[in-house]
């Protein structure tokens, strides 16, 4: 795979010096999965480390876009930041990197972007910079968290790329061939993590199922972080059906572990799933969350579903929608196909109409809203630990955190609640998730 990193000029660059003289400020803007997040964060604290203030809004000296392109959506939000950056602060050095970036970065200088780094070269961002641009002071960890980079919840890469060939996805063509982080590493990682003060910690990946470094899987990463570590939560990002096995599920008997599972599922119907090339069937996936329900309690499992593949009839749409409703899912995240250049789904035929693709997606939305609200009143009455993030709005008193099994919680609270594990008593439903009263 080849990485990418364009220049649009170089004036910006060189110009930048003579706006801010020490420790200018830098933002990190962050589209797409997980993964992009975890990446997003350790660049921040890289930048940091290296002098620059991280900061968040529009009006930063750099802004660092980290991009996807699962969808020709994802795509258009990348260039409608990048123009309404540059509408806003012409004299700022706009940075695009990530997938969009790999795939097509001519469109994102275009678009405005003064530099676009791949995500071969993302890590390395920089040394892509400091020749011409360095910040003369330095930035305690400290600075980093004062500065608004929150400390609750880490994102932690520990695998990237895919050797899977889904009809539909471009990530195998923009993040390369599979590989894993060394065991040592991700539990180093952690350990800092958790001498930093967060609280919590979710291991993300392009396929974390995948994970295999050195004859260790994914189950014996997770036990080693639950045996040598204190960590106070430990969350896995997404799975897929046939990563689930009960030896791994075992592991849930540590409270410690997060009761969410985030299931890819795409489609109800078998003649989709193949036609997708998806390495399961409805009944391989039925199987998995029974195993899941039967060993782990008030688990929450949540899904994506694409309406729209090339090929879907009514028929073959209403099987998936009735195989959501059977399942009864916590949350669905719903997405209409989009065609991705270079994937066998692009040369399908049997597209499907934009119209008919938007009535499907209103269709799978509602009940998605339906099953969750189904799900939070399962909990209505119980006490619940929360692990507290952030007050809504400054000045509010209102907070709004996790459970365990990933409900969105808001409570009214006089005192700061963020970055504490506290329990809750649920009284009634939110729409975003259910109201509680803290318990002291």
């Amino acid at each position: 795979m080849c990485s990418r990193l364009t220049h649009r000029g170089t004036a910006n660059i060189i110009s930048l010096g003579k706006i801010v003289e020490t420790k200018p400020a830098v933002a990190f803007h962050t589209l797409g999965c997980k993964l992009n997040q975890a990446e997003s964060e350790l660049l921040a604290r890289q930048f940091a480390e290296a002098g620059y203030r991280v900061v968040s809004g529009d009006g930063a000296d750099i802004h660092v876009l980290n991009t996807c392109t699962v969808t020709h959506i994802a795509d258009r939000k990348s260039r409608h930041l990048l123009r309404l950056w540059r509408k806003r602060n012409h004299r700022a050095l706009l940075i695009a990197t990530g997938c969009y970036a790999e795939r097509a970065p001519e469109e994102l200088s275009q678009a405005g972007a003064d530099l676009v780094v791949g995500n071969e070269q993302k890590m390395l961002l920089l040394d892509v910079l400091k020749d011409e641009y360095a910040p003369v002071a330095r930035c305690s960890a400290e600075q980093f968290v004062a500065d608004g980079v929150s400390r609750v919840r880490s994102f932690i890469k520990i695998q990237d790329g895919c050797n899977d060939a889904c009809a539909y996805c471009i990530v195998p063509r923009v993040r390369g061939r599979e590989h894993c982080l060394a065991m040592a590493d991700v539990v180093n990682e952690v350990k800092a993590r958790v001498a930093a003060c967060y609280k919590e910690v979710v291991l993300t990946g392009t396929k974390i199922g995948a994970y295999k470094h050195n004859g260790a899987n994914l189950k014996q990463l997770v036990e080693q972080i639950l045996v040598v570590t204190g960590v106070e939560r430990l969350h896995l990002s997404s799975l897929q059906p046939q990563d689930i096995s009960p030896q791994l599920l075992n592991l849930w008997q540590d409270p410690r572990l997060c009761r969410h599972f985030h299931l890819a599922l795409q489609s109800g119907s078998d003649a989709v799933l193949r036609r997708m090339r998806r390495r399961y069937s409805a009944a391989g996936y039925r199987r998995a969350v029974s195993l899941i329900r039967k060993i782990v309690p008030d688990v929450a499992i949540t899904t994506d579903i694409m309406v729209g593949f090339p090929g879907e009839g009514i028929e073959e749409f209403e099987e998936s929608y009735c195989f959501c409703q059977e399942i009864d899912f916590a949350d669905i995240h719903v997405f209409s196909y989009s065609s991705r250049p270079g994937t066998v789904a692009a040369r399908t035929p049997g597209q499907v109409d934009d119209r008919v693709k938007k009535e499907r997606s209103l269709r799978m939305l509602e009940l998605a809203q339906r099953s969750a609200h189904k799900f939070c009143q399962r909990f209505l009455g119980q006490n619940m630990m929360v692990l507290w993030e952030k007050e809504v709005a400054p000045g509010s008193e209102i907070y709004s955190g996790l459970s365990h099994n990933y409900i969105r919680v808001f409570a009214e609270s006089k005192g700061p609640l963020t970055n504490q594990f506290l329990p809750v008593r649920l009284v009634r439903l939110h729409n975003q998730g259910l109201w509680g009263e803290v318990i002291r």
